[in-house]
């Protein structure tokens, strides 16, 4: 029988340091940057901030995350129902949101933000 519970902690720990390191690598950080992002959120139970990297795609103001594996992970679920706040750090900037996840027939999990408007530059 094969092991069904959440992914163990060191491993996902590592997996996503590698993730961030390769992300912000000199080498490998522009080709990777525009697929995969930073989410920060707040957990709704805990009250702690996260962070995790994870792939997106992007169209206008709408960033949307395909989760893998999803029910070997919890994060997602902070965003299920009316969804919850987020940040991503997307174009080497931080940019909010509001992320809420959808669950398929097949048990997918897609989650989609709607980017907050960027301050308008102020001009001297």
């Amino acid at each position: 029988m094969r092991y069904k519970g959440p992914l163990p902690k060191r491993f996902t720990d590592r997996f996503n340091a590698w993730m961030v390191g390769l992300r912000s690598s000199p080498r490998w950080g522009r080709r990777v940057s525009g697929r995969l992002t930073v989410v920060t959120y707040t957990g709704r139970r805990s009250g702690r901030t996260f962070s995790t990297p994870v792939a997106y795609q992007r169209a206008a103001d709408v960033v949307t995350i395909a989760v893998a594996m999803p029910e070997r992970k919890l994060w997602w679920r902070n965003f299920t129902g009316e969804g919850w706040p987020i940040s991503l750090d997307l174009d080497g900037s931080g940019r909010t949101g509001h992320a809420v996840a959808d669950v398929d027939g097949k048990g997918r999990v897609t989650i989609s933000v709607r980017l907050d408007h960027p301050p308008a530059a102020s001009s001297r």
